[in-house]
């Protein structure tokens, strides 16, 4: 049932099942953008209402237990395992996500029962993790298959689903733990628990219907390329080989660059709008679910817009946009403009999570369709980079600007020009892709 063999779609069947199947994997597995609503709970497990100092977690802890570990494990499962996940075919791979994400939070839910981070961390952080990178990478390569006509926009839609995961998964959570507080619990072990249950459902339903397209598919009217355009390849490189291409490296880069400086903006987003406008938490907290709703859409609008545009003039506007916008942060500061501050640090995220949509057709663009989910699983390493790289400059720039008299409504002044100055490398990486070398393509 789950051979890659079983899920060659029949005659009649419509690619438009595809895209559905990948955002109920991604969805779920994108929980893990939502999971600061545990945090704080996390740290009560023994205090209930207040934390209980020497007793119980710190929120440090806690996230570098869970979200941090997470996100790195999803980029080195994705890495190593990219080449089986080619090899096995999607229903495999989904399934195999769906079991690893959700015993990872029965695992999870069993450390706070016992009160232990470490088998919280083996629980979300390692096993949930290596199933938000095969989850991850597992559509990849069966949507550009699917639609060699809309490469963009196909998997822009699926990795759409990554990004609203938080609107979907922060509620449950918090739904959740609402209904099994009791005056001994939090609720966060029981919410993991029914978490898990609906997410494998649900995780299992787009591995039931994914399907990958006969050797001779192709869309009706679509006439397959022979001659190879500007920066489009109608060659094969298998994965091993394109790591000994420059290409390889450059979109790792322009991958790495990009994140960074979204990514950075995404973790304190609320503290930062605290601090420069002074707003309240509630008010921040909704400013937090706006950048969401941006970071989702943008992965479907500017992937979509790159099947017109080419992925990299997409990726200069990405870089040079930013930086403009980045540079005028500030400048909202200045003259205590929330209404700039919101609609500039929309716009930054909406191409953060444009440039995680948009990798997946750039890689398919160069290097071919023959193990483009393997190649994309090594470059997604970039992410783990970013993920670390980005929060850490944000906090500790700040933090040593207010330590040195800054007032702390312009502590992230500098750090908003240092990430225009990361955005500029990465645009330096993006006008350096050339096509890939002859040499490297498959026989």
């Amino acid at each position: 049932m789950f051979d890659r063999e079983r899920t060659v779609a029949a005659p009649g069947f419509s690619r438009w099942l595809v895209p559905p199947a990948a955002i109920a994997v991604q969805m779920c597995i994108g929980e893990v953008y939502g999971f600061s609503v545990f945090n704080i709970p996390l740290t009560r497990v023994i205090g209930i209402t207040r934390s209980v100092p020497g007793q119980d977690w710190s929120i440090p802890h806690v996230v570098l237990a869970t979200y941090s570990l997470g996100l790195v494990m999803l980029g080195l499962s994705a890495a190593f395992l990219g080449k089986w996940v080619e090899k096995h075919g999607p229903r495999k791979t989904m399934f195999a996500s769906a079991c690893c994400f959700c015993s990872g939070l029965v695992i999870a839910s069993y450390g706070v029962h016992i009160h232990s981070l470490g088998v919280l961390a083996l629980g979300y952080g390692v096993i949930g993790g290596i199933g938000l990178g095969l989850g991850y990478i597992s559509p990849v390569s069966t949507l550009v298959k699917w639609f060699p006509d809309r490469p963009g926009m196909a998997t822009g839609l699926a990795i759409m689903g990554f990004g609203s995961g938080a609107l979907v998964g922060a509620p449950f959570g918090v739904e959740l733990m609402s209904r099994f507080k009791t005056p001994s619990s939090v609720g966060v072990q029981e919410a993991f628990l029914v978490m898990a249950a609906c997410y494998f459902v649900m995780m299992n339903f787009g591995a039931w219907i994914v399907r990958v397209p006969a050797p001779d598919w192709k869309p009706e009217g679509f006439v397959l390329a022979t001659q190879p355009r500007k920066l489009v390849t109608t060659a094969q490189v298998v994965a091993d080989e394109a790591m000994k291409a420059p290409q390889f490296y450059l979109l790792w880069g322009v991958l790495c660059f990009n994140v960074t400086a979204g990514i950075g903006i995404l973790s304190q987003a609320s503290p930062m709008c605290q601090d420069m406008f002074g707003v309240s938490p509630i008010v921040a907290g909704g400013f937090v679910g706006l950048l969401s709703i941006f970071n989702m859409v943008g992965r479907f609008l500017w992937s979509s817009a790159s099947d017109f545009t080419g992925r990299k003039a997409i990726y200069c506007v990405y870089f040079l946009l930013g930086c403009t916008l980045y540079c005028l942060l500030p400048f909202s500061q200045k003259i205590n403009s929330v209404a700039l501050f919101v609609a500039l640090t929309c716009v930054i995220i909406s191409m953060y999570g444009g440039g995680f949509a948009t990798i997946p057709a750039y890689l398919r663009d160069l290097f071919g369709t023959i193990e483009v989910g393997a190649i994309h699983g090594r470059v997604i390493t970039a992410w783990s980079m970013a993920a670390v790289l980005g929060p850490q400059l944000v906090t500790y720039l700040s933090k040593y600007q207010r330590e040195h008299g800054v007032p702390k409504a312009e502590a992230y002044n500098t750090t908003f020009h240092i990430m225009a100055g990361i955005l500029l490398v990465g645009l330096v990486c993006n006008l350096l892709v050339r096509p890939v070398d002859p040499r490297h393509h498959a026989p």
